[in-house]
């Protein structure tokens, strides 16, 4: 599984540093995205999922106004399905190192689940003083997600202008850290998603 995935490891890392932000579809063919989303499903039935807070960790407050996920962070023990896409993770890791210099060490993801009306309030990944984030990464988990579901990621451009990405099950989302504000729009159905962070060491 996920041969595909790593392969397009270079197609992405060169899309990413040219534009700053990439959609790439079937990342994840309809097999591995039921196979990753079943992961997620069990673990949310053996309670591993905790509400989402906004702020500092250890110091996060729970604002269901601004923020209405739960989620999961993707820590041993992992089930052969997470540790193979993993692995095709760590192929982008290299691919983006290799061409474009970051010095990304290591990966953080977590699953988020969205109930049907949450939502996310714009915000960044790579907050004051917090420099470490540098590649934003989505996958989502959504087999046929209709149209008109919502639960868009809405991303900002320098000139206030956005764009609205749906939440297609196998689709990667892939975007530069940095400044680079977005929300998540509320959804009709339950949004499931794999989210996460290249990071470097400061």
């Amino acid at each position: 599984m996920f041969a595909a995935a790593a392969a397009a490891a270079p197609h992405i890392a060169a899309r990413l540093l040219a534009d700053g932000l990439v959609i790439h579809d079937d990342y994840l063919d309809a097999v591995e995205t039921r196979a990753i989303a079943d992961c997620a499903r069990r673990r949310y039935d053996r309670g591993e999922f905790a509400p989402a807070g906004i702020g500092p960790a250890g110091g996060a407050l729970r604002r269901e106004d601004l923020r209405g996920d739960s989620t999961c962070w993707l820590a041993a023990p992992l089930t052969e399905a997470e540790a193979q896409l993993l692995a095709a993770f760590e192929a982008l890791r290299l691919a983006v190192n290799r061409d474009g210099l970051m010095g990304l060490f290591d990966l953080e993801m977590h699953y988020s689940r969205y109930p049907p009306g949450a939502q996310y309030a714009r915000h960044v990944d790579q907050p004051q003083g917090h420099g470490q984030r540098r590649v934003s990464v989505v996958l989502y988990l959504n087999a046929n997600w209709p149209a008109d579901a919502g639960g868009a990621l809405r991303v900002f451009d320098a000139d206030a202008a956005h764009r609205d990405i749906q939440p297609i099950g196998g689709r990667l989302v892939c975007f530069c850290s940095a400044g680079r504000e977005h929300a998540v729009r509320p959804a009709r159905s339950v949004r499931l998603a794999l989210s996460g962070w290249f990071r470097t060491r400061e």
